[in-house]
């Protein structure tokens, strides 16, 4: 499979592979580890069909983001909405298991941590997937080219400030959004609960901010009603 021809008005380089990889088996490692109280033998299915899912695509691209398919397409878009997917269903079991009581407090506590990173992961792959077409897109196609942005990044308007900032923008060097760009956007999201970083633009993207920023406010409403209990 040849990769994809750059534009001859791009010069940003292709996105490594090892950020979005390591990131995935972060979280899957973290399913893995979950405790059976919360989520059983079904937390292996998701480990194994994420890895199942993963290795195809480090095959395709295994250093840089060069090469795109329809499949290969469809494949990494699936894997990170099968990801965030799988994460909301964990989310709905923790707050069943954090209102009804659950045994081993400690533990829910924990895996309560754990759910929120996983997220964090999910929906940082995930608006890495869809945003301006996808990672080689991105970098290859003309300006003119890419399908319209879901988030406004800093850098995609400030080519007017000064010029150690205006250095930095998408207009003077081709800066294009990479996998932490959009890791900090989501972690932020999460965590402040509204976008702080790069600002959504389409109706997709303001939906699936809501929906992770609602899952942030719950798993830390759940965990402090929790806490509170335990020691009172």
């Amino acid at each position: 499979m040849e990769p994809v021809p750059q534009h001859p008005s791009r010069t940003a380089p292709p996105e490594h592979r090892w950020p979005v990889a390591t990131a995935l088996l972060a979280a899957l490692a973290i399913y893995a580890l979950l405790p059976n109280e919360l989520l059983g033998v079904q937390r292996f299915v998701v480990v194994g069909v994420g890895l199942a899912l993963l290795v195809p695509l480090v095959a395709v691209n295994p250093r840089r983001m060069t090469r795109q398919t329809a499949w290969t397409r469809a494949v990494s878009v699936g894997l990170a909405l099968g990801l965030v997917a799988a994460n909301q269903v964990t989310l709905v079991l923790l707050v069943l298991q954090l209102v009804g009581g659950g045994r081993d407090a400690p533990a829910l506590l924990l895996a309560a941590l754990q759910v929120w990173v996983a997220n964090v992961i999910g929906f940082t792959m995930l608006y890495w997937e869809l945003d301006r077409g996808g990672p080689v897109l991105r970098t290859t196609a003309a300006r003119d080219a890419l399908p319209p942005a879901d988030f406004r990044f800093p850098q995609d308007e400030d080519e007017d400030a000064v010029a150690e900032v205006a250095a930095r923008s998408s207009a003077t060097q081709d800066w294009t959004p990479r996998f932490w760009d959009y890791f900090y956007s989501s972690l932020s999201n999460t965590m402040a609960f509204s976008a702080t970083d790069a600002m959504p633009l389409s109706h997709r993207f303001k939906l699936l901010m809501a929906l992770q920023a609602f899952g942030g406010f719950v798993i830390l409403a759940m965990v402090i009603a929790r806490s509170v209990n335990i020691l009172a």
